[in-house]
């Protein structure tokens, strides 16, 4: 019987679990280790304002499933999300819902029911508990805030969280949740190129002209309508939702130059200027909480390279990766590979703030993907565990193999004064932590060997 397996032992697994469930405000310091290469500004603590709930990651626990259960389990996966979601809204919606005990013991007893469904159709090996109560169990966090990120900049009332009045709504300067880039120090660290792979690939998918745009998630919530609860942009393959086989997309068209028939995609970046969108009442906008225009990135670029010039092997098609967390607000910084700049100023990174940029500049989002693969497996049972990223001497875990790195540098055109946030989770609450990207390779046989050959013989594809 195959098995999607994850690299990680069992109790690595449910260490990482409880660390996600239990770290105290760990989202603003020490995210330097989370996005390679990179040393990005810390942030201050700042006083308890408004809470959210935080849950255990059961997708992260898991070690293995069987290949024929992924689905199942994938989409009660996304039933456990759907259930946070809500619980949310309710503690967000005041007299909507009654009371705080009332709603958490709801939410705990609904999350018991999907995780006892889920850990039997995993099997023993899956890497679950045989307790299930301290996944069903959740808290409000009161020491995770969003700050300016979605309070001080929006119209009252039109921001995902309780309504803010007062002088400071529409105030320009920044707030906590944004840093002038101009008082970042630089902390940019360039790798070491230690080989001879100094080549790259791009591939020239445009800027979403055609408004390919959905709150699903094919890699992780495959068959589930809505079930990012966010909206993403997408360039590349012109088929993808969250009901696109491998087969469909191997048939789609692209809106990649070069044939790329890839699926790229990331959340949306919104602006926070209370204006009705399209999705303002539709899952994955409005009745997600993500509200404000949708900004159309002004550039998209999308280039495979060797950070550390360490040789590549080509990949494998439909070969799934991710990076970043989208619920790394809850789940702590670890998995952050995405971060924030400015044009003129990208040798200063930012991950759990937005940057607020000078006149004539552009919002900058990075988001760098794993460059090891183990070589086999197109997929893992927790959709991480088959890719990991080199080590700073550029090294992959053992029996993994060097693949070339996807690096998505997206910029946006931001009006003065109107402050800007990512789509996420609505418990996830906006903060700019929680960017990540998703990737599916369809590239064709020839243009994953040139994709090889051009980083490796040094030369610009």
């Amino acid at each position: 019987m195959k098995v999607h397996k994850r690299g990680r032992s069992r109790r690595r697994a449910l260490a990482l679990l409880l660390a996600g469930v239990l770290a105290v405000s760990g989202v603003s310091v020490l995210a330097a280790a989370a996005f390679a290469g990179q040393r990005p500004s810390r942030s201050q603590s700042a006083a308890a304002q408004v809470g959210t709930v935080a849950c255990g990651d059961v997708g992260a626990a898991l070690a293995a499933v069987p290949e024929d259960a992924q689905e199942d389990v994938d989409r009660d996966l996304a039933d456990l999300d759907v259930q946070v979601a809500d619980a949310y809204q309710t503690l967000a919606e005041p007299g909507s819902g009654g009371g705080e005990q009332k709603v958490m013991g709801a939410l705990a007893e609904k999350r018991s029911t999907t995780l006892r469904n889920l850990s039997a159709k995993a099997g023993p090996d899956s890497g679950l508990p045989a307790d299930l109560t301290g996944l069903a169990n959740c808290s409000i966090r009161r020491d995770l805030v969003v700050d300016a990120s979605t309070r001080d900049y929006a119209p009252a009332g039109q921001n995902g969280t309780a309504e803010v009045k007062g002088p400071n709504v529409k105030q320009p300067a920044p707030g906590r949740g944004y840093v002038d880039i101009r008082s970042v120090s630089p902390n940019v660290v360039k790798p070491t190129r230690t080989g001879p792979a100094t080549g790259t690939l791009t591939s020239q998918c445009g800027r979403n002209g055609n408004r390919h745009l959905n709150p699903d998630n094919v890699i992780v919530a495959p068959g589930v309508s809505n079930g990012a609860h966010h909206m993403h942009d997408y360039v590349g393959n012109r088929a993808t939702s969250a009901f696109s086989s491998n087969d469909r997309l191997a048939a789609a068209g692209t809106t990649c130059s070069n044939g790329d028939q890839s699926t790229y995609y990331w959340p949306v970046l919104r602006l926070l200027d209370g204006a009705q969108e399209s999705d303002f009442q539709a899952p994955g906008g409005g009745k997600d909480r993500n509200r404000g225009t949708i900004l159309q990135p002004a550039e998209v670029g999308i280039t495979y390279s060797s950070p550390n010039g360490n040789r590549v092997q080509p990949m494998k098609r439909f070969l799934r990766i991710i990076t970043g967390d989208a619920k790394a607000l809850t789940n702590g910084p670890v998995n952050a590979h995405a971060s924030w700049s400015c044009t003129g100023f990208e040798d200063r990174q930012l991950v759990d703030k937005y940057p607020v940029c000078p006149g004539g500049s552009r919002v900058v989002r990075t988001l760098k993907f794993p460059d090891c693969w183990d070589g086999r497996n197109v997929d893992s049972a927790n959709h991480r565990s088959h890719t990991a990223f080199s080590n700073a001497s550029g090294g992959c875990p053992k029996n993994f193999r060097t693949i070339a790195q996807l690096v998505e540098r997206v910029t946006y055109e931001v009006p003065s004064g109107v402050r800007i946030a990512v789509d996420s989770f609505p418990e996830q609450l906006h903060n700019a932590i929680t960017d990540h990207g998703d990737f599916i390779n369809v590239m064709d046989q020839s243009l994953l060997d040139q994709m090889a050959s051009c980083v490796n013989e040094g030369r610009r594809c």
